[in-house]
């Protein structure tokens, strides 16, 4: 993958100028090999996390026997950890050169190197910090890496290179969950054969990274001639990206959602309990879920570059927020919970790539990073908070009274967040250059 993406820069640093003397100008591809590359690391990296993932709601309530709103803490860990380190690692990857990749790095050892130590921690404040340190490591590769697909596709491809990277990523989550099952099945030990497996997995994909993805990916519109490398930003620059409407509306919205927007493992619980799921098929349904999204987000991502991010965006939650309504119907059996799971799906392929292309398209290239830091923690805080109020309410109440009150809560989220994004052909909030420029309202794009 490295020597394809080499080739296709053979013509210039973006691959979109003919080199000296030819007479044929050179073609980029939609989807760089910089992107599958990553891809493929990213695929890998998820086996690993969602062998984890799979096995860790049943694993903490049931063996270790943390009660909803213990799991609720740890859940938000998940998300607020991740998130805080995200800002850092989205500044300091910013510059040019050889940060992107470095920073990424470091980020997913981290995440390899938790793995095995959840094999001898026992009870909630060692798996907590295990799990805080796992996110820390996945809040500092996110940023650098949706930052070098930015850099490496074109802007008007975004959405389907965005698309593509997420159908790999979305594949590693539907192997993991299938691996966490057969290890379940044929293991003594099992969980620890579960955390021993993925330890390995996570590993390989830390080697993939070092070997195949380039350090320097390609800029997809570089001005006339050679220019040297920026200088990193400061801090203050990269925050006061925040002043941009554009960045500005796209985090409000991000993090107003993501308030209402329930855990994938709280979510697979109440399957459980409330459809009557045997918990020895609990690790298959994230397959759901996975299998969906990996359909579904090329033609969304390749979707929204053609009808806009703003309303597939929007479209997503409105998918979220049926599949809650399912839920809390009083229809039960296999097709109800196949329903909710390709409703979540559906949910994910609409809005996860979509916003990362969404934001690349809001600030200049030198804050390809910061900028997707930003709005990404705006959206992981916003989901720590959220996890941390639905393992309350559940402890008060029940699953199903939570649930309701997170579906009435999202139904009115997402009118504020349509009025806030109602100009539909923003620029910054649909396919266009990085840079300062922007398109007027109205001409053709």
């Amino acid at each position: 993958m490295y020597l394809a993406d080499s080739r296709n820069n053979a013509t210039g640093p973006a691959g979109s100028a003919a080199a000296p003397g030819s007479t044929r100008p050179g073609r980029r591809p939609a989807v760089p090999g910089t992107v599958l590359a990553l891809g493929a690391v990213s695929l890998i990296t998820d086996v690993s996390a969602e062998m984890i993932t799979a096995v860790l709601p049943l694993y903490v309530v049931t063996a270790l026997g943390l009660s909803p709103l213990g799991f609720g803490l740890l859940d938000g860990i998940n998300n607020g950890v991740g998130a805080l380190v995200r800002l850092a690692g989205g500044h300091l990857a910013d510059g040019g050169g050889r940060r992107h990749k470095v920073v990424a790095g470091i980020g997913y050892g981290l995440s390899a190197v938790c793995k095995p130590l959840l094999l001898i921690a026992q009870g909630l404040p060692a798996i907590g910090a295990v799990l805080a340190v796992d996110r820390a490591g996945k809040g500092l590769r996110t940023a650098p890496r949706d930052a070098m697909i930015s850099l490496a596709t074109r802007p008007e491809h975004r959405g389907r290179a965005f698309g593509v990277h997420r159908a790999m990523d979305t594949a590693g989550a539907l192997f993991g969950p299938l691996a966490a099952f057969a290890v379940l099945r044929i293991a003594v030990d099992g969980y620890d054969a579960v955390f021993t497996v993925s330890a390995c997995v996570a590993a390989l994909g830390v080697l993939v990274l070092v070997l195949f993805v380039p350090a320097r990916p390609a800029v997809a519109a570089p001005a006339a001639g050679t220019a040297p490398a920026p200088a990193r930003p400061a801090l203050r620059d990269s925050l006061a990206l925040l002043r941009r409407p554009g960045l500005r509306r796209l985090t409000l919205c991000a993090a107003l959602l993501g308030l209402t927007t329930v855990s994938d493992a709280f979510l697979y619980l109440l399957l459980q309990r409330e459809l009557g799921v045997p918990a020895d098929l609990f690790p298959l349904l994230p397959l759901g879920t996975a299998a969906t999204f990996l359909l579904l987000a090329v033609p969304l991502g390749a979707l929204a570059d053609r009808a806009g991010r703003r309303r597939l965006f929007l479209a997503g939650h409105a998918a979220l927020l049926l599949a809650y309504g399912l839920v809390l119907s009083p229809l039960r059996g296999p097709a109800t919970v196949l329903a909710v799971l390709v409703l979540h799906g559906a949910f994910y392929a609409a809005t996860d790539g979509v916003l990362a292309a969404a934001t690349a398209g809001a600030v200049p290239e030198k804050h390809l990073g910061a900028g997707q830091a930003l709005v990404g923690t705006g959206q992981a805080l916003a989901r720590f908070v959220c996890s941390l109020a639905f393992g309350a309410a559940w402890s008060l109440w029940d699953g199903r009274a939570a649930l309701a009150v997170a579906a009435g809560a999202l139904a009115v989220a997402a009118l504020i967040a349509a009025r806030l994004l109602r100009t539909t052909d923003a620029p910054d909030l649909d396919p266009s250059p990085d840079d300062d420029r922007r398109t007027p309202q109205g001409a053709p794009r």
